[in-house]
């Protein structure tokens, strides 16, 4: 029987992708605004970036997909959105990737 698919399921999975350059956890960086499940056992992220325009944004979709896609869920039904509002600060950064930058 496959495992059922939760937002904390979801969360663990993207605490296992890197921000490429920092090597810290995008969900530790702050970077991952929300997530759901969706009535299709797909999942919505919705997400920021450090930097507008950050050329390293597909590497980390790659690992995201990988990830999420390792609980089961079909590439065509992990849905990535990006915004920017609001921007990302460091002040949703969590305690522990601060403490990893000397901040």
């Amino acid at each position: 029987m496959p495992m059922k698919l939760t937002e904390d399921a979801v969360m663990t999975a993207l605490s296992n992708v890197l921000d490429p350059e920092l090597n810290i956890s995008i969900v530790d960086l702050g970077l991952v605004y929300s997530t759901k499940i969706t009535d299709t056992q797909g999942v919505y992220i919705e997400m920021t970036l450090t930097t507008l325009g950050c050329p390293l944004f597909n590497v980390i979709e790659g690992d995201i997909r990988r990830n999420v896609g390792a609980l089961g869920v079909d590439d065509d039904k992990i849905e990535i959105e990006l915004t920017f509002d609001p921007p990302w600060s460091m002040e949703r950064m969590s305690e522990s990737a601060k403490a990893m930058l000397g901040i």
